[in-house]
C-alpha cells in the first residue's frame, strides 16, 4: 500500500510538472512572437535547463542576443561547448556572438575551424550548414556545402540547398553559376531556373550576366542543348527574337538535331507577336525538305504566322490575295480534312472581310462542315462563323437560327455561350434591346471570364442608355454604327458615331462613342487618333464601364505602337492600383513588371 501511494504521488508530480512545462512553453513562444525577448529569455532558460532540448536553446540564445546580453550568452555557449565538444552548432553560436560584437576575425576562425573539422559524412555537412543558416551566417553555410562537395568528391551534392541560399540572398551571379553547374545533370530544373531567374532579375544587366555565362559554356560544350535552350529563353525575355533564332539555327547546323526546338520556339515567337521572326524560323524548317516530319506542321504554322502578320498591319489587298491563295493551295494539296480545317476557316475569313467575296466565303465554310469526324467544338465554331457570314450577307434571321441551333446543340460546351452572345449582339445591332439584354444577363454567369465581361458590358451599355427617349434614340444610332464596324465598313461607322451627338445632344453615350471610335482607329492603325479618344474617355468619364479597358488599351498603344514606355508604365500602374477587380489587372501587372525589368518578355 505504501509503495502504491508513492507511485501515485510520483505520477501526480510528473503530470503537474509536464503541465507547467506546457504552460511555460506557450508563454515563452507568445513573448518571443511579441518581441518581448526579456520575458521570453527567462522562461526559455528554465525550459532549456530542465530539458536540454536544442530547440529551446536556439530561441533562448537568440533572445539573449536580441536584448544584447552577450556576456550571458557567451558563458552559456562556452559551458555547452565544454560539455558537448562534438556539437558544432554550439561552436557556431559562439562565433555568432563574436560576430555581433564586431570580432569578425575571431568569429571567422571558429567558423572555418568547424568547417574543416567536419567528418567525411554528408549528413554532418548538412547539419553544420543548417546551423550556420539558423544563425544567419549564410556565407558560411555556402562554404560548408562547397567544402562538403570537395571532401566527399561529388560536385552534384547540395545543389538544391545552395540554390535556396543564393535565391534568399539574391546573389544573382552565384545563382546563375549554380544553375548552369546543375542543369546538365538535372535538366528537369530548366523551368524552375527560368521562373526563379525571371523573378530575381531586375533589368537587362542581369540578363547580360546570364548571357555571358551561357555563351562561355556553349563555347566549351557546344553539343549540350540545355545551355542553348536557356540562352534562347534569355533572348526571348529581352525580346531579342532575331538573336534567339540565330542561336537556334547555329545549334542546328552544329548538331543537326534542333528542328523540334526551332519549331517550338517559332510557336513562342508567334505567341509573343514576333511574326516576322517566326516566319523566318518556319521557312528555315521548310528549307530542309518535304521529307522531314515537321515539314507539314511548319508549312501550316508559316501560313498562320503570315495571316497574323497581315491582320496586324494595314491591310494590303495584294498581300491578302496572296495569302488566300496559299490557304487554297494547302487545301488543294492536302485535301479537306481535320488537318486543313484551320485553312478553310481562315480562307473564309479573308474572303468575307477583306476580299468582299461572301458567296465563296459561305461555300468554304459549307465545305468545312462536311469534314468527317470533326470534333463538336470545332463544328460549333464553324457554324458560328457561317452565322457571321449570314450577318454580312444581310440575312440576320438565318444568322439567328444558326446561333440558336449551336446554343442548343452544344449546350455543355463553351461554344454554346459564344453562340448565345453572338445572338445577343445581333439583336442589339437590330435594336431589339430588351431581348439582347436578357441574353446578356444570362451570360454574365458564364464560366469564361472574358465572355462574362463582354456580356456584362453589353447589359450595362443597354441599361445605362435607355433612361430617356433621347438616349434610346441615340442608342439606336450607336447600334447601327457597331453593325457597320462589324461588317468592316469603318469609315461609315465613324461617320455614324460622329452624328450621334449632332442628332441627339447631351445623350448618355459619350464614353461609349469614344471607346468605339478608338477601337476602329486601332483596327485601321491610326494610333494617334485612338490615343486622343482614349485620353478623353479616361479624363472625362472616370465612372464609365469602359474605364479599365480604356486605360489598358492606351497603355498597350503606348508600349507597342507609340513607344511611350513611361506613359505605358504609369497607365498599367494606375490600372493595378485603381481597378484591382478588373479582369485586365493580372495582365497589366505582368506588363508593368516587364517594363520595370522584373520579368522581361513572356
Amino acid at each position: 500500500m505504501k509503495r502504491l501511494m508513492l507511485l501515485l504521488l510520483g505520477c501526480c508530480y510528473y503530470i503537474s510538472s509536464f503541465g507547467q512545462q506546457n504552460i511555460d512553453e506557450a508563454l515563452a513562444y507568445q513573448y518571443y512572437q511579441q518581441a518581448d525577448y526579456a520575458k521570453a529569455a527567462s522562461l526559455l532558460e528554465k525550459l532549456f535547463k530542465s530539458t536540454g532540448n536544442d530547440g529551446y536553446f536556439d530561441l533562448y540564445y537568440t533572445a539573449l542576443l536580441k536584448i544584447k546580453k552577450y556576456d550571458e550568452a557567451e558563458i552559456l555557449v562556452k559551458k555547452l561547448i565544454k560539455q558537448w565538444p562534438q556539437k558544432l552548432n554550439y561552436q557556431i553560436a559562439l562565433g555568432r556572438i563574436y560576430q555581433e560584437l564586431g570580432k569578425t576575425p575571431e568569429a571567422n576562425k571558429i567558423y572555418y575551424t568547424a568547417i574543416q573539422n567536419v567528418p567525411k559524412n554528408e549528413f554532418q555537412f548538412r547539419e553544420l550548414a543548417n546551423a550556420f543558416y539558423r544563425f544567419e551566417a549564410y556565407d558560411m553555410a555556402v562554404n560548408t556545402f562547397l567544402q562538403g562537395r570537395k571532401v566527399l568528391g561529388d560536385e552534384q551534392l547540395f545543389t538544391f540547398e545552395l540554390l535556396s541560399i543564393y535565391r534568399f540572398k539574391k546573389d544573382k551571379q552565384a545563382l546563375i553559376d549554380e544553375y548552369i553547374h546543375a542543369l546538365p545533370s538535372n535538366p528537369q530544373l530548366v523551368p524552375q531556373a527560368q521562373s526563379v531567374l525571371s523573378n530575381i532579375f531586375e533589368g537587362n544587366s542581369d540578363y547580360q550576366l546570364l548571357q555571358s555565362a551561357l555563351l562561355k559554356k556553349i563555347q566549351k560544350d557546344p553539343q549540350n542543348e540545355i545551355y542553348t535552350e536557356l540562352l534562347i529563353w534569355q533572348y526571348i525575355q529581352q525580346q531579342q527574337y532575331e538573336m534567339a533564332l540565330r542561336q537556334l539555327i547555329a545549334q542546328d547546323k552544329r548538331a543537326k538535331n534542333a528542328s523540334d526546338l526551332i519549331f517550338n520556339t517559332a510557336n513562342t515567337f508567334v505567341a509573343n507577336k514576333a511574326f516576322s521572326t517566326a516566319i523566318k524560323a518556319y521557312e528555315y524548317l521548310l528549307s530542309k525538305g518535304p521529307e522531314q516530319e515537321l515539314y507539314l506542321p511548319a508549312k501550316i504554322q508559316l501560313i498562320n504566322a503570315k495571316y497574323e502578320l497581315a491582320m496586324q498591319g494595314k491591310i494590303d489587298q495584294t498581300a491578302v490575295k496572296a495569302l488566300a491563295e496559299e490557304f487554297a493551295l494547302v487545301i488543294s494539296q492536302y485535301g479537306i480534312s481535320n488537318q486543313t480545317i484551320f485553312a478553310l476557316k481562315k480562307l473564309s475569313y479573308l474572303q468575307a472581310y477583306y476580299l468582299n467575296n461572301l458567296p465563296d466565303a459561305e461555300k468554304t465554310l459549307e465545305q468545312a462542315l462536311k469534314v468527317p469526324g470533326l470534333p463538336a467544338m470545332e463544328l460549333g465554331e464553324v457554324k458560328i462563323d457561317l452565322g457571321d457570314i449570314y450577318v454580312l450577307n444581310k440575312q440576320p434571321w438565318e444568322a439567328l437560327l444558326v446561333y440558336e441551333q449551336v446554343a442548343k446543340q452544344y449546350e455543355n460546351l463553351p461554344v454554346a455561350s459564344e453562340a448565345r452572345f453572338r445572338s445577343a449582339r445581333l439583336s442589339f445591332y437590330q435594336g431589339n434591346f430588351k431581348y439582347a439584354k436578357s441574353q446578356a444577363d444570362v451570360l454574365k454567369a458564364s464560366t469564361s471570364q472574358l465572355m462574362a465581361n463582354d456580356a456584362l458590358n453589353l447589359s450595362l451599355l443597354i441599361s445605362d442608355n435607355l433612361q430617356s427617349k433621347n438616349d434610346s434614340l441615340a442608342l439606336m444610332m450607336y447600334a447601327d454604327a457597331e453593325m457597320l464596324q462589324f461588317v468592316n465598313n469603318n469609315a461609315a461607322a465613324i461617320k455614324k458615331l460622329d452624328s450621334i451627338d449632332l442628332a441627339f445632344p447631351n445623350n448618355s453615350l459619350a464614353d461609349d462613342v469614344l471607346m468605339s471610335k478608338a477601337k476602329i482607329f486601332i483596327k485601321t492603325h491610326d494610333f494617334v487618333k485612338a490615343e486622343e479618344n482614349l485620353k478623353q474617355l479616361i479624363a472625362n468619364h472616370t465612372t464609365s464601364i469602359w474605364i479599365d479597358d480604356a486605360i489598358f488599351t492606351l497603355a498597350d498603344i503606348y508600349e507597342h505602337q507609340l513607344k511611350n514606355i513611361e506613359g505605358a508604365k504609369k497607365l498599367y500602374q494606375q490600372l493595378i492600383t485603381d481597378f484591382p477587380g478588373s479582369m485586365l489587372n493580372t495582365e497589366a501587372r505582368k506588363r508593368y513588371r516587364n517594363i520595370r525589368g522584373d520579368n522581361l518578355g513572356a
